[in-house]
């Protein structure tokens, strides 16, 4: 199996033993982004709204180093600390999304790095 590593200054750089993205063959599967912004390595500032908005640009970013976009994505993980965040989550995912739309789990969580309130990783397949 040949893997090929994804990196770009555009997302946070990774904060641990894993790579931004990993490909191997055509499936491009994109490492969970917390809300951190790529130039300062902080948390955004501002409500779950913005925490998600920048969530799906740093997502977008290692999406589009890997050569391709975030509807190329066939599965998206959603990890929240508190479920009622959901709506908000879908109507920032169609800011970001064209349908069709991936498929999607949504994982309620105690906690998470940093202490986000949400996370995300995708799966994403390039012709």
């Amino acid at each position: 199996m040949t893997r090929t590593i994804i990196s770009t200054t555009d997302a946070p750089q990774a904060i641990g033993t894993y790579s931004q993205a990993v490909r191997t063959g055509n499936t491009v599967y994109l490492s969970g982004q917390i809300p951190l912004v790529p130039a300062t390595m902080q948390m955004v500032e501002g409500d779950i709204a913005a925490q998600v908005r920048q969530v799906f640009q740093n997502l977008s970013a290692v999406a589009q180093a890997a050569g391709g976009t975030l509807n190329d994505c066939a599965k998206v993980h959603v990890f929240l600390t508190d479920l009622v965040n959901f709506p908000v989550v879908n109507q920032v995912m169609a800011e970001f999304f064209t349908e069709p739309y991936p498929a999607r789990a949504a994982i309620g969580v105690a906690s998470l790095p940093r202490g986000a309130e949400v996370e995300v990783d995708a799966i994403m397949v390039l012709e």
